[in-house]
Order: structure tokens, then sequence, then C-alpha cells
């Protein structure tokens, strides 16, 4: 199947930019080039380290406001509409749907939120969650070109789910078809509880970023700053090291082992987001290969839909610890909206490719005006959802 989707970059390593560097072109000769190509790696890694501390600490900033900013937040609806929406402004402020359907989850569980209501909530969650590879591509602000691969490879990750939500919204308020089939397949479950998952990530992240609040004394707008200030230092390092390193290599290793077929890409952006417990981090961390010409936008499309299923997964945990029937029902709907959604988009190259071309003529408006991206951020995260809920309410 993956032969059949139009490729819709060339080949960057093709085109005549920054990228090409090498090694020996690195201005610090005395250094052994094999030594010098394993300490930029190292350097790879210790950035992209503190890369998930600045994204996983700018969703720590917001705790910080208190634990009822988000649940006040998600507890103001009364209609889809506003659930949907709701879901949306949520989750960007948390910048987390493992986040916010876990809170959404928990307030099934407690009879604050019904299960119907949950549904188009966690509906808006989806689109939220990929507000953090927007964030991210905006540090490629001043290479137009990397901007455009860049701004594309978040762009699609977006447009699926709000593809998914045009087909799905209307068909859950005319038939409650999600709510009936997860009903149905939550009673596998009844009686389980209890389970619990280890966040290896958030293990070896959480030290780093309690110090950075520590140091900031827990003032959440500072340290909003500096986790948003880390985040983007150590994107402009990652690239600046990819840049330099062979990338053809690097492209060859992606192309013949993890993004080799659509069906590769999709399962490892399933199996990092069910171990990490976080859409925002894996799909935000493809968005700088993406932008160094190491990743094309056709192998992230997959992976991104990956990432959703994989993040489905919290919410379920969350919902059988609870113990709760109708909290594993919403969880459940959660699950189903995904794998529905992809089932129906997927298959069908004239449905599968709207993201996709849609995706590809944002980067080239990003390429014309650097304040596309910042102008669609504000839109779809924020005052459309904003307005909608106010007008509605």
């Amino acid at each position: 199947m993956a032969s059949q989707q139009p490729e819709p970059y060339s080949n960057p390593s093709s085109e005549e930019s920054p990228f090409a560097g090498s090694i020996t072109e690195s201005k610090t000769p005395s250094l052994p080039p094999r030594l010098l190509f394993w300490l930029k790696v190292a350097g790879i890694i210790a950035a992209l380290y503190f890369f998930i501390v600045g994204v996983g600490g700018m969703g720590h900033a917001f705790k910080l406001f208190g634990a009822e900013f988000a649940e006040r937040v998600l507890a103001a609806t009364a209609n889809p509409f506003t659930g949907l929406f709701i879901g949306i402004l949520a989750t960007s402020l948390v910048q987390s749907s493992s986040t916010s359907t876990s809170i959404i989850v928990g307030m099934v569980a407690g009879g604050a939120l019904s299960p119907e209501g949950a549904i188009f909530m966690i509906m808006g969650a989806n689109i939220g969650t990929s507000i953090t590879s927007i964030l991210v591509s905006l540090g490629h602000i001043h290479r137009p070109q990397e901007l455009r691969r860049a701004f594309s490879a978040a762009s699609v990750h977006c447009f699926f789910n709000l593809a998914c939500v045009a087909i799905l919204f209307p068909l859950e308020l005319a038939t409650g078809f999600l709510r009936r089939t997860a009903t149905i397949s939550a009673g596998i479950f009844e009686g389980a509880g209890g389970m619990r998952l280890s966040n290896p990530l958030k293990a070896m992240t959480e030290p780093t970023i309690e110090a950075i609040a520590w140091l900031v004394q827990g003032h959440p707008i500072v340290m909003l700053v500096v986790t948003v200030a880390l985040t983007y230092g150590m994107l402009i390092l990652i690239v600046k090291l990819l840049r330099s390193l062979v990338l053809k290599k690097l492209e060859y290793f992606f192309d013949t082992h993890l993004f080799s077929t659509w069906q590769r890409a999709m399962l490892f952006g399933m199996v990092l987001t069910f171990a990490v417990q976080t859409s925002s981090v894996p799909t935000a961390l493809v968005v700088p290969l993406a932008g160094a010409g190491v990743l094309k936008l056709i192998q992230v499309y997959p992976y991104c839909l990956g990432s959703n299923m994989g993040t489905t997964m919290t919410a379920m945990l969350a919902a059988l610890a609870t113990g709760s029937e109708i909290a594993v029902i919403a969880a459940f709907a959660h699950l189903l909206f995904n794998v529905v959604g992809i089932l129906i988009i997927w298959p069908v190259p004239a449905i599968r490719n709207v993201p996709l071309r849609v995706a590809e003529r944002m980067g080239e408006l990003a390429f014309r005006n650097r304040l596309v991206p910042v102008a669609a951020l504000l839109l779809i995260y924020f005052l459309i959802p904003a307005l909608i809920v106010f007008i509605v309410r």
C-alpha cells in the first residue's frame, strides 16, 4: 500500500541546503572523526532528554496553577459542541491528551460527567494533543525550508484528527454509535481494576522537572517561560547536531528499519506512545527529524496514527484503576474513536490523502509567510474553541 501513496516531497537530501554538511567539514579537526561523531550522537541524546524535560515541564507548569485548573475547564460543558471545544482548549493548555482524558475518566467515575459528554470531550482532546508538535515546529521559524517540512509534519497529525472528528462527531450525535459499542465492549472488563503501568520516561525526567520547579520556587509563569526556553533551546541544538552529521546514514536507518513501511511506522508510534504514556512527546520528537530532512511527511503520517492508538492505553489504565464501569465505557469510547477513525480514513486513498495534502499545503504557506504557523496555532487551539464555548454557552 505504501508504494501507492504519492510522495509529497522530493528527497530532502537532494536539495541544495545546509543539511549537506559532513563530519570532515567540522571546525575541530584535531578530534578524530569517529570520536567527534560519537560525541555528537551523545549530544543529541542529551539534548533529546532535556527537550523531553522541557515538554513535560510545560505541562507541569500548568499543574502549578492548581489541581482544579483543568477540572474547572473540563467541567464547564453543557452540550456536545461545548464539550468538543472545551476538550480542545483544555488539552491545548495542559499539552497532553493523556492528562486530559485521564481527568475526564476520573470525572466520569466520580459522577461529575456523563459518558456521553465525555466522548465529545475526548474527541476534542485528540485535536488538542497535536499542539505540542505545532509549538515545536516554530523552533524552525528562522529557516524557511526547515519550517516547511517541520510544520507539515506537525500539521498532518492535527488535520487527521480534525478529519476524524468531522466524520465521527455527527455520526455519534445522530446514533450514539461509539457509546453503544463502548458499553458492550466494557462489559468484558466488568470487575477489573487496580491496573497500573510504570512510566520509565516519567521516572527519568520527573526529578529534573521537579528540580526546575524548585529552582523557580513553584511559580507557574516562570516555570512556563523556563521550560519553553529549554524546549526551543534543545530543539535548536538537536537540529544543529543532526545537520552536522551524515544525514544520509540516519535517513538510511529510518528508511530500512523503523519507517520502512507504513505498518512499521504505525506500530513504532503506537508502541513508543504506549511505553511513555503520552502522545505529545513521541509526535513532537519527529518534528525536528522532519525539519532536518531525515523523515519524510509520508513516513510521519502513519507514525502519528499509531501514536493516537498508543495514547488510548493511558485512559484505559486510568479507567481500570478506578474500577468504575462507566469510566471504562468512556475509555473504550476513546479507543474506538481512534480505531474507527483509522479504519475509515486510512484504507481509502482519496480520503487518506486529504490530511496529507492539507499538511503539505500548510507547509508551503509557512514557507511563504512565517506567521502562518503562529496564526494556525492561535486559531485552531485557542481562539476558535474559546469563541465557540462562549457563544454556545
